[in-house]
């Protein structure tokens, strides 16, 4: 039978950013519009994930980013202890998702097999396509396979009754999305393949990109895999602390409810 989890969004950093650099093209109201950094929280009776795992204040610094409050801070805020974290599902390797190398110490990684072979790849020797990647996430993620810690998916996958990863590519060639049953309906939580809300809703890119055209049928797949119900969580946007709740009195603007009401 198919449980109803509980999801949250956790803000963990931020970046001033300016709209131009946030769309393929620039934007022509080149205002202030930030990128925040989350990690999420699937909670379930049985099964419970974490999806994907930040970055922490050495990685912060050199990317000239802000941290607001460190990842583990904000799941024990939920009532999670990192150490007891058995599932992380790594969206795809990018620093900002990929980091905190010794924050689950007991935990399995659930990754696309393309993303292992692209981060580890040819691609690699284009600065342009490595820059986003941080080697020594990549480097852990290799030594964790060797430790038997890694799941490999290639397309979709159900990881348990109600949540499954699904392969998109775009903005890298292996990122993978999530879907999650809610007492909602079906949510999706896009991460980078769409990195704002005006992404996937206007049909105009992010700039750190592998392959736009399946960027551009990635924003139509994570609304497909939502349905005409359902909700789609973009990765960096800011508007999702707005929209949604907090997860509990003095969690404002930190960490939000996402299978709740709006």
């Amino acid at each position: 039978m198919t449980e109803d989890y509980k999801v949250y969004a956790v803000k963990y950093a931020h970046h001033a950013r300016k709209a131009s650099e946030n769309f393929i093209g620039g934007d022509p109201h080149d205002g202030p519009m930030p990128l925040d950094y989350f990690v999420w929280a699937i909670v379930g009776e049985n099964h419970s994930f974490i999806v994907d795992t930040g970055f922490d204040q050495a990685e912060a610094a050199k990317r000239g980013r802000t941290i607001t409050r460190p990842v583990g801070e904000g799941l024990k805020a939920i009532g999670i202890a990192p150490e007891a974290v058995s599932d992380v599902i790594v969206t795809h390797m990018h620093y900002d998702h990929a980091g905190n190398h010794d924050l689950f110490p007991n935990a399995t990684y659930h990754l696309q097999d393309k993303e292992m072979a692209y981060c580890t790849g040819r691609c690699m020797c284009h600065p342009a396509l490595s820059q986003p990647f941080a080697v020594d996430d990549v480097t852990a993620m290799v030594r964790r396979v060797f430790d038997g810690r890694v799941h490999f998916h290639d397309g979709a996958s159900e990881l348990a009754p109600g949540v499954s990863v699904h392969a998109l590519g775009g903005h890298t060639a292996g990122l993978q999305v999530v879907r999650v049953r809610t007492r909602r309906g079906w949510l999706v939580l896009a991460s980078d393949a769409s990195h704002f809300y005006a992404n996937m809703d206007q049909g105009r890119p992010f700039p750190i990109v592998y392959n736009v055209a399946d960027m551009l049928e990635g924003h139509r797949t994570v609304k497909a895999l939502a349905g005409p119900d359902g909700d789609v969580i973009p990765g960096h946007d800011p508007m999702v602390l707005d929209r949604y709740p907090a997860a509990a009195s003095g969690l404002e603007g930190w960490v939000v409810r996402l299978d709740g009401e709006k």
